[in-house]
């Protein structure tokens, strides 16, 4: 028994490293830059958006983009009260803002329920405040609807996961109205395309973006 207590203690200690030097990774990459303002946003019967919150949006934005119908995703922050924030700024925890991505998409190609189905999917929806190894108040899931037909939308996506037994524990998603998108500074735009072999992407995003291929495999670009 001594020697199974060692094992899992050795086990646990080695993990917790691993996850340590994981998000230390993440920031050490990074770099002081401050986030601007989105430009006015211009729907059409072949443009509509969506934004979403639900932990680093390296992987957000490179799961989304492989989507077809969605034309742009760029990461950044919502949520929160400060204006311009930075990425420090938002690493904090004290901003209000929550890293997220902005998404335009054809709603000929993709509805917004299709979004919605896999963010529900391939994100983890109930985890308050936590996406994977990456901790605190601006990784936590949130909904930002422009419009009651989004609302009823998140409504009845929310209702439906529920009914799938797609998770064991209770979702916890915040859903709110949309409100300023600020985008991401330059360095992040892209980041998981440009940087693979940096310790983070290697292992959180990629692990993620295979689960994601492997069930939406009618869903992505050629």
């Amino acid at each position: 028994m001594s020697g199974l207590l060692h094992s899992r203690t050795k086990f646990l200690t080695g993990t917790i490293l691993s996850l340590v030097a994981i998000v230390f990774a993440r920031t050490l990459f990074s770099k002081p830059a401050i986030a601007e303002a989105s430009p006015p946003e211009k729907t059409s019967a072949h443009r509509e958006y969506a934004t979403f919150a639900a932990g680093c949006f390296w992987s957000m934005e490179a799961i989304f983009k492989q989507l077809k119908g969605v034309e742009k995703v760029l990461p950044g922050y919502s949520g929160g009260k400060v204006p311009n924030p930075s990425y420090e700024d938002v690493e904090t925890g004290q901003t209000g803002h929550a890293e997220s991505v902005n998404i335009a998409f054809d709603p000929t190609i993709i509805t917004y329920s299709d979004l919605l189905k896999v963010l529900l999917t391939v994100r983890n929806p109930t985890t308050p405040n936590q996406q994977g190894p990456d901790v605190g108040p601006q990784y936590r899931f949130i909904v930002f609807t422009r419009n009651a037909e989004q609302r009823k939308t998140v409504d009845e996506a929310i209702k439906k996961t529920i009914q799938q037994r797609l998770w064991a524990d209770p979702i916890s998603v915040e859903i709110l109205p949309y409100k300023k998108f600020y985008r991401a500074e330059d360095y992040h735009i892209d980041y998981y395309r440009l940087h693979p072999d940096q310790p983070y992407c290697q292992s959180v995003v990629a692990p993620e973006i295979a689960e994601f291929r492997a069930k939406f495999k009618s869903k992505l670009k050629k």
